[in-house]
């Protein structure tokens, strides 16, 4: 009850505008009966993180090793993106709780089961991060948000000097969310296979190499 709670003051006010008082008065109780359950608001998010991050789907190994990297990464963006005031903390969060833990445990065996090797899997796993963590930002905190700028131009001043960025931003709202970010996922996935298939070849080659040379 005090989670759904957390996040529905949060959605209304904003990371920046939540406190212990707010959350306790949506409650219609003290806060100090909160601090009883959540000895700091650092607790309570940190529940709230492992909340979310359980929710997560880790897919199941008999797939397609690239079909379970796509699903690994939607989900992630999924999860982060259902209470949009909170995903810009969950993408920062650093997840060493057990129950982050184990979810970020998966996700990394995921990339090893590609047979990438220990470091390209790491650095590959890092750099889905960057992906997902500027699609879920730009998505909740971005264009989602309208301008950003307190000098502004006019539609007809916009239409005149700037083309390109007026049709462009049709393209920009929430409704062209999703085909973005999987063009984005195809793009990354169509790299790892390339690079996936190129280590292969290099094993291959070496393993050939080192049975030439004992002959």
């Amino acid at each position: 009850m005090i989670e759904d709670a957390a996040f529905e003051v949060i959605e209304r006010e904003g990371l920046s505008g939540f406190s212990m008082r707010k959350l306790a008065a949506r409650l219609g109780c003290e806060a100090m009966s909160i601090y009883h359950h959540f000895p700091s608001q650092a607790h309570l998010y940190e529940a709230l993180v492992d909340r979310q991050m359980s929710g997560l789907v880790i897919p199941d190994d008999s797939l397609p090793w690239r079909e379970r990297a796509r699903i690994g990464m939607q989900e992630f963006r999924r999860v982060a993106t259902e209470h949009p005031a909170f995903a810009p903390f969950i993408v920062v969060y650093r997840m060493n709780s057990p129950p982050c833990l184990a979810k970020l445990n998966a996700i990394i065996g995921l990339f090893e089961d590609g047979g990438f090797g220990p470091e390209l899997s790491a650095r590959l796993f890092r750099a889905a991060g960057y992906y997902l963590m500027g699609a879920i930002l730009d998505e909740t905190a971005g264009y989602a948000k309208g301008p950003s700028a307190v000098t502004t131009v006019s539609d007809e001043d916009l239409a005149r000097d700037y083309p390109s960025v007026v049709a462009a931003g049709a393209y920009f709202g929430a409704a062209g969310f999703d085909k973005t970010f999987e063009l984005g996922l195809e793009m990354f996935l169509d790299e790892m296979e390339r690079v996936r298939e190129a280590a292969r070849s290099e094993t291959a080659q070496d393993g050939g190499d080192r049975a030439h040379t004992k002959k």
